[in-house]
């Protein structure tokens, strides 16, 4: 018999005799398994006692009391939930939250009070902070604060550290992060990087919790009795008491939040030219004619994209088109009236290309050349269209009647045509050169001229005005 085996039988045979029973063995509960469990939504520490207990019974087994089962779980949270100190450079990272309390705004027109949401900044080296309220939580909220953020600091930090929010965070995996589009392309305008906290882990931005709590007391309880009519006079007041926090000295050291900020702002990276503007994302389908409709626009795209689903990125002021990841176009948005055309002429195939360098002014300058009655013949016919380019065709024709006929008869048949007919065409030019009515009217003009060179009597209007006075 081995050792252990014999100690087992004496004391079975010890406590069998002296009629004293042996120390109840309870199950010790899967805390691991408890702390999961309570970060989910409703989850209390009653409900997993319960369900401990009759797993218990299930595997005749000994539970805990509800006492008890609290008392070891505080043992283990304390001993699991250490925290380390964490050391910043200055410069470095960028906290950012929305704030748990919220404002008020009158609306002046039903009295009713609005909320506005707070979102609130931190530099984690220097504690200096960023505070302004928004009426929503919305993506377009939440890009304007970081905007508004970097113009208040002068600088970018290297990295913005932010919750699993939907606006900043698509989805938070274990292998890999996907950041919300926008949010991610803003972080590139401005060269830095986003690093989102671990999933409930509030102490991964421990300063900007603080901060948060901090700015509740400092700021928003401060003007909890003030009556704000607008968004802007609440953000005015939040920016007062701002600087006051901001420049309020430290109570166990020299300096404030603001003298330290001031001493390595020269560690933050410089803003672009620009600030980011916020985006939209649709997807559109180059139409046959090498544009894509954009709320009711259009916009030109390579015609070699055609049929092609391109993504489309809008903002306030610019239209960009990309296929797969390349920017192919980019245009200053269009406004007003809908259906308008942007079209870049590099975009259109080169024998439209050809087409679209005519203009009225092309045929009137090259018109001119050819003499004064023919500039008019071609000023009239674009004149007489709704659209001038209707009447391209038309002057391409007359004008290259002169490489036919020659220029001085094309001039005459234009002379001609004006003396008998108010509707002009190229119909109209073209009959009178075949038919030679050009020279028959030359000729006429002509004998008349020499009609009147060969008499005296003939009188201009000179005479008879003369006799009229």
């Amino acid at each position: 018999m081995r050792a252990a085996d014999f100690d087992c039988t004496i004391k079975r045979t010890i406590f069998s005799q002296s009629g004293l029973q042996a120390k109840p063995q309870y199950k010790m509960p899967d805390y691991e398994y408890v702390g999961k469990e309570l970060r989910k939504s409703g989850v209390t520490l009653n409900l997993l006692w319960l369900e401990y207990c009759e797993q218990c019974r299930n595997n005749g087994e000994l539970p805990y009391q509800l006492t008890q089962f609290k008392k070891y779980y505080r043992d283990h949270a304390a001993k699991s939930n250490a925290t380390m100190h964490l050391c910043h450079k200055p410069g470095e990272i960028l906290q950012v939250d929305w704030a748990g309390d919220t404002a008020n705004v009158v609306n002046t027109d039903t009295g009713e009070l609005m909320p506005a949401y707070v979102f609130v900044a931190s530099l984690p080296y220097s504690g200096y902070a960023y505070v302004e309220a928004f009426f929503s939580m919305n993506e377009e909220c939440w890009i304007a604060a970081h905007i508004n953020a970097f113009k208040f600091f002068g600088g970018v930090t290297h990295i913005i550290q932010c919750d699993n929010l939907k606006t900043g965070v698509t989805s938070h995996r274990k292998s890999e992060v996907v950041l919300n589009k926008t949010y991610n392309d803003m972080a590139e305008h401005y060269g830095t990087a986003i690093l989102p906290c671990r999933v409930i882990a509030p102490k991964d931005k421990a300063m900007v919790e603080g901060t948060v709590g901090v700015i509740s007391g400092f700021i928003l309880a401060a003007l909890r009795n003030r009556r704000f009519l607008s968004l802007a006079e609440l953000n005015n007041a939040i920016g007062e008491r701002l600087h006051l926090f901001n420049h309020k000295p430290f109570q166990k050291r020299d300096g404030s939040r603001g003298s330290e900020f001031e001493e390595k702002r020269k560690f933050l990276l410089p803003l672009p030219q620009r600030p980011f503007e916020l985006s939209e994302w649709k997807i559109a389908t180059v139409a046959p004619n090498y544009h894509i409709s954009v709320d009711r626009m259009n916009y030109s795209v390579p015609y070699e994209y055609i049929k092609q689903k391109v993504d489309v990125r809008i903002t306030r002021s610019t239209v960009e088109g990309f296929f797969n990841g390349n920017r192919i176009c980019s245009h200053p948005r269009l406004y007003g009236r809908q259906n308008q055309y942007s079209t870049v002429e590099a975009h259109m195939p080169p024998n439209h290309q050809k087409y679209v360098q005519w203009n009225g002014d092309r045929f009137r300058h090259w018109a001119a050349k050819v003499g004064e009655n023919t500039h008019t013949v071609i000023d009239a016919l674009l004149e007489g269209y709704k659209v001038e380019q209707q009447g391209y065709k038309a002057c391409i024709g007359i004008l290259k009647l002169a490489d036919k006929y020659s220029a001085e008869r094309l001039e005459s048949a234009c002379r001609k045509a004006l003396t008998y007919t108010p509707r002009l065409s190229f119909k109209n030019i073209q009959t009178i050169l075949s038919s030679g009515q050009d020279k028959a009217a030359d000729e006429k003009c002509e004998t008349e001229k020499n009609a009147g060179s060969q008499y005296g009597f003939t009188r201009g209007a000179d005479y008879y005005e003369g006799r009229m006075k």
